[in-house]
């Protein structure tokens, strides 16, 4: 199935692999990186095997303007686990209130290269399914990644 938008990142990350595996798979170090800009996790859970659960409730900061406090949660399970190597996972990804209008099927896979002690990131996102009202969010899309990974930048940086 052709996906409705696709995209593409390629990172290297000044940290060694099993650091940016863990920033990816540990459900606290998560919480501090990710999302767009002001946005926090208030809720993140992860079964890190395959068939396993992920699930996470980003939710809108002061910044956000008219949309402080609204809730995007997204839910899916890993497909992928292979530690400090490949990560994929599918997910279900919502407006909490709009759920039928706002849904976003999704599909994402990174991949994880050590580099010496440097770490290379590649991350494919495909969106295969929209609801009406998350066209602006899939417009985002490569926005939202690109701020995400600068957050990871800054995470693994501490």
């Amino acid at each position: 199935m052709e996906p409705v938008k696709e995209v593409r990142f390629e990172r290297i990350f000044d940290a060694p692999i099993e650091t940016v595996w863990n920033a990816w798979t540990n459900p606290d170090m998560l919480k501090k990186w990710w999302g767009p800009d002001n946005v926090t996790i208030p809720e993140c859970e992860i079964d890190l095997q395959v068939g396993g659960k992920i699930y996470i409730v980003m939710e809108a900061g002061e910044a956000m303007g008219p949309y402080k406090g609204t809730l995007w949660p997204m839910l899916g399970e890993f497909t992928v686990v292979e530690p400090n190597n490949h990560l994929a996972y599918h997910v279900k990804a919502w407006t909490k209130g709009a759920e039928e209008t706002t849904e976003i099927d999704q599909d994402t896979g990174i991949t994880f290269e050590a580099q010496g002690d440097k770490t290379k990131v590649n991350l494919v996102a495909r969106i295969n399914k929209i609801g009406p009202d998350a066209k602006m969010a899939a417009e985002g899309m490569q926005y939202g990644f690109t701020q995400q990974l600068d957050k990871l930048v800054k995470f693994l940086a501490k």
